[in-house]
């Protein structure tokens, strides 16, 4: 779906933004491309969603150059939700979403009122002004304008950014759905908990270069302390041990009542991020 080869690009002498970045994003796959600001990810997603020109290396999407496949047929298979709302602030949310349809062809579109109803969108606020909107509304109505083309590749900037933890949980579910559709999701995000429950792999990005690339799995089980922490109760004191794993092969080495818990010292993906870029995700 994606395949990009020595990807470079600068934006003037001695502002080298990225640094030969190679990687591929297979069809029906949820890629995360993670990294701190200023660290080339605005720029590489730019760059694969034809905004951004001038790049160095080889970039293809659905397996053509995105440097040529300036057609208007190739880019109606894409939807983009950025960061920021591009949303006509007078224009109701049913009007932006007909207007921004217009682009599209009519066998390609799905009902704008289905589409908003599945993201829970106020009905009282349907033909209000997109201007009185809170910021989660508006990032509803911009997650519907992505997902109004039924798009085979679509790039998500920050999706879950102003929604309470339930609108999250939303968005993460449509995100699944879109996926088990065959739709392929490049996610770009600071949320450590939406790259590791939705993302198949991830790429870290430090100063326009990938750090590391891999499932999140892989990356915890990788860097894991491999010690578990048992929390346990004995003569009706509770206590708890850390131990080796290998120390659990033949059981518990220790005395007890009542085993309350074990779990183990996995890293976080925000802890391998940090040991991979040397920063937090601000």
């Amino acid at each position: 779906m994606i395949e990009v080869k020595n990807l470079t690009f600068s934006y003037g002498k001695d502002k080298q933004a990225l640094h030969g970045l190679n990687f591929t994003v297979k069809d029906g796959e949820i890629f995360g491309f993670l990294g701190p600001n200023g660290s080339g990810k605005s720029t590489t997603q730019k760059i694969l969603t034809g905004i951004l020109q001038g790049h160095g290396g080889e970039v293809s999407l659905f397996g053509r150059d995105i440097s040529t496949a300036h057609t208007q047929a190739f880019f109606q298979k894409i939807g983009v939700l950025f960061e920021y709302p591009y949303l006509y602030a007078n224009l109701s949310a049913v009007d932006n979403l007909k207007y921004f349809s217009s682009f599209y062809p009519q066998a390609q579109l799905r009902d704008v009122n289905e589409l908003l109803d599945e993201l829970e969108f106020k009905k009282d606020f349907l033909k209000k002004p997109v201007a009185s909107y809170s910021k989660g509304m508006r990032q509803r109505v911009s997650m519907a304008r992505a997902l109004i083309s039924n798009p085979k590749l679509l790039f998500l900037d920050e999706p879950t950014s102003g929604l309470d933890p339930t609108g999250a949980v939303l968005f993460r579910r449509i995100i699944e759905k879109e996926r088990r559709k065959g739709t392929t999701v490049f996610l770009t995000t600071h949320n450590m908990l939406d790259a590791d429950l939705l993302c198949d792999r991830v790429a870290f990005l430090s100063g326009g270069n990938i750090v590391a690339l891999d499932t999140p799995r892989n990356l915890k089980e990788q860097n894991s302390s491999k010690r578990v922490v048992v929390t346990y109760l004995y003569r009706g004191k509770r206590d708890e041990k850390t131990l080796e794993v290998t120390e659990l092969e033949a059981g518990i080495p220790f005395l007890y009542d009542e085993i309350l818990s074990i779990h183990s010292q996995e890293p976080t993906l925000e802890d391998m991020f940090i040991r991979y870029t040397g920063k937090r995700l601000d």
